[in-house]
């Protein structure tokens, strides 16, 4: 096991292209880091330089103390788990777990020790002698981390290893991997774009945009204390709510209706004046039929019901907001990543309320609705800083 600390890392290419920008990272031995963000946001290449797959332009990449910058792959004493499982698909399961082993020219007794091990912690004992071709999709992908584990290395990285799955067969492996880090203990690094997966697995989450680093934490950290918008509406599931607000005299004007704002949110505020972005999450919002003796914390509003989703356990209902428009970078991008409305422009759009599942709100239908003043974020139109810190 060995920390992991990254010092002003940056990557630039041949044609000019940098996708990491001055990166300070520090990963405690035996910690689950997780690199989150879009596509295209510099994470993978990223986990590359650690693994030493990609050159490092500048800075200083330590693992266990040791500066690694000039030293090859097989000498980072890193084990890496792909996207596409990279098997060997002639040999057998047995075959495959082996095979780094074989490289390293152990001992067949203590081959065979380590791959037996392993196969017992993932439950693959009765398949060593299949062929990936008659593996399931998870079972693949736990023959692939268990070429990794027989190694015995002391940093695991993880490249989108479960994006080839589909989304029940994820959610089983996404525990599993989580049992697994926690009972090895190993230091791992894994990269994902399902902000899902970050907040379930990782003791961390580091969340990147454009090669930068905005923001690292502890899921709960990221969900509640978001440093920016950017962070703010890539964190939680549906994504944050986002609409515009301006303040007058304690009570702020959002497109839905005025809400009182509690004693420590004037004082946060200030002096900020003019038209700020508003941010509400889903779970924010409350049939005001249901909210009881909490209701004096927030406000109510009449919304006219345009779609209401039932899940069993809670209900999504959506309605429409037109105000204010307010033009932001991080919002665009957002929704270009979620490639749909699923984070609405700062002006008008469809609204996403998660309520209890004994709501009455049916579509089409006018519903109280109540909202939670204690939860309300807001951000500076221009830099997207979150003005609540």
């Amino acid at each position: 096991m060995a920390e992991i600390v990254l010092e002003g890392i940056s990557k630039k290419f041949a044609d000019g292209f940098e996708a990491v920008k001055d990166l300070n990272l520090e990963v405690a031995d035996g910690e689950f880091m997780i690199l989150v963000g879009p596509s295209g946001c510099g994470k993978s290449t990223a986990l590359r330089m650690i693994a030493g797959l990609e050159d490092i332009t500048d800075g200083k990449l330590s693992i266990g103390g040791n500066v690694v910058n000039d030293r090859a792959p097989k000498d980072r004493d890193i084990a890496m788990v792909f996207q596409n499982y990279a098997l060997y698909p002639h040999m057998s399961v047995r075959e495959n777990m082996a095979f780094p082993l074989r490289l390293a020219k152990v001992d067949d007794d203590e081959v065979t020790r380590k791959v037996d091990e392993a196969a017992k912690v993932l439950d693959l004992e009765q398949h060593l002698d299949r062929k990936p071709a008659n593996l399931s999709g998870g079972q693949r992908q736990r023959v692939a981390m268990g070429r990794a584990i027989v190694r015995d290395p002391s940093v695991f990285l993880m490249d989108e290893p479960l994006s080839n799955l589909d989304a029940k067969l994820r959610v089983q492996m996404r525990t599993e991997v989580s049992r697994l880090q926690a009972d090895l203990g190993t230091t791992t690094v894994y990269v994902t774009h399902d902000q899902t997966e970050a907040m379930t697995l990782g003791d961390r989450v580091a969340v990147m945009r454009a090669g930068v680093l905005q923001q690292v934490g502890s899921p709960a950290e990221l969900y509640n204390e978001p440093d920016n918008l950017f962070v703010a509406g890539f964190i939680g599931s549906p994504a944050m709510n986002f609409m515009a607000a301006t303040i007058e005299g304690g009570r702020v004007k959002l497109p839905f209706g005025e809400v009182e704002l509690p004693e420590d949110f004037r004082e946060k505020l200030g002096s900020h004046s003019g038209t700020l972005i508003a941010g509400i999450r889903p779970e924010s919002f409350e049939d005001a039929s249901l909210v009881g003796d909490a209701i004096d914390h927030g406000t109510t509003f009449t919304a006219n019901i345009d779609l209401v989703e039932s899940m069993g356990s809670e209900k999504y209902a959506y309605f429409s907001i037109k105000g204010e428009s307010v033009d932001s970078d991080e919002l665009r991008e957002l929704a270009e990543d979620s490639g749909t409305s699923e984070v609405p422009s700062a002006g008008e759009g469809l609204v996403v309320a998660r309520l209890d599942a004994a709501s009455e709100a049916k579509r089409g239908s006018e519903t109280e609705l109540w909202v939670d003043s204690t939860k309300l974020h807001f951000f500076d139109p221009d830099s997207g800083a979150n003005l609540n810190h």
